[in-house]
């Protein structure tokens, strides 16, 4: 009898079979397992958290390093220095980020300790490429141990090497690292590359660095001083643009108007 009841009980009572994406969505909730394609699914969540920050270039010039950042619009009571979206690490290296600020604020903390612990033992300042390496080795630490997540922020880093040459790294939350000549990371960052790879030329003067930066954010946003933050990394020392000084700038790079009446005559 058990037999019969169990051979007329209605299909809809077995388990229906588990597809693929059933199967598959039990890797995403432990940083340590591998799927079985290979992926490192939380890592690739905090990739796409970076893709959803905001617009960061950086350009590589002779003497020089360029950062600029697409800065959100801050509320009016709010006091804007504490929104930064380009932080020191050290004497001579600057950093920017697309990502999570909390997150950043953690791993330039840890980064500030190291270039001191540096000083200390070594006795010279740290390199940019020695600052690189550390910040990728620790966001590679959390991507392989339990109770921890990865850093949802990639970084751009601009400074000089033991030679006193500009350099420009870029770290990703997987805890790789890249030097550039001029990259983008953040929203809309592969646009902004594309148009790196068309415009930049070898041995840019710092104000063409700056122009090249500048044009590159100005490609993805509807850039003003307000909402942009620029800072050029030299040899003594470090320079951040004012909006008095950045303002005259735009306007003389923005050619919105000139692209959109070039569309109205080909349509």
């Amino acid at each position: 009898l058990v037999e019969v009841a169990a051979a007329s009980a209605p299909s809809s009572a077995r388990p229906p079979p588990r597809s693929p994406e059933r199967a598959m969505s039990g890797y995403d909730r432990a940083i340590t397992v591998f799927s079985p394609d290979g992926h490192l699914f939380q890592v690739e969540y905090a990739l796409e958290a970076v893709r959803k920050g905001t617009t960061t270039v950086g350009v590589r010039g002779k003497d020089c390093v360029v950062l600029a950042v697409e800065k959100r619009a801050t509320p009016k009571l709010q006091d804007p220095r504490t929104i930064r979206k380009i932080l020191m690490v050290d004497d001579d290296i600057a950093l920017a980020f697309a990502g999570l600020n909390a997150d950043a604020r953690v791993l330039v903390n840890k980064t500030r300790i190291e270039c001191q612990s540096y000083r200390l033992n070594v006795e010279d300042a740290p390199t940019v490429d020695y600052v690189a390496r550390y910040i990728a080795r620790t966001q590679q630490k959390y991507t392989h141990r339990g109770g921890v997540r990865p850093f949802g922020i990639s970084t751009l880093l601009g400074g000089f090497n033991t030679d006193g040459q500009p350099e420009l790294f870029q770290t990703d939350p997987a805890g790789t690292y890249y030097a550039w000549k001029a990259t983008a990371i953040g929203k809309n960052s592969k646009s902004v590359v594309d148009f790196l790879e068309k415009k930049f030329t070898e041995d840019l003067e710092q104000d063409g660095a700056l122009r090249l930066a500048l044009k590159g954010l100005l490609e993805v946003t509807e850039a003003s001083g307000k909402n942009i933050e620029v800072v050029i990394v030299q040899k003594t020392g470090m320079k951040w643009m004012t909006e008095d000084e950045l303002d005259p700038l735009l306007k003389e790079l923005d050619d919105t108007a000139e692209k959109i009446a070039k569309l109205k005559e080909q349509a």
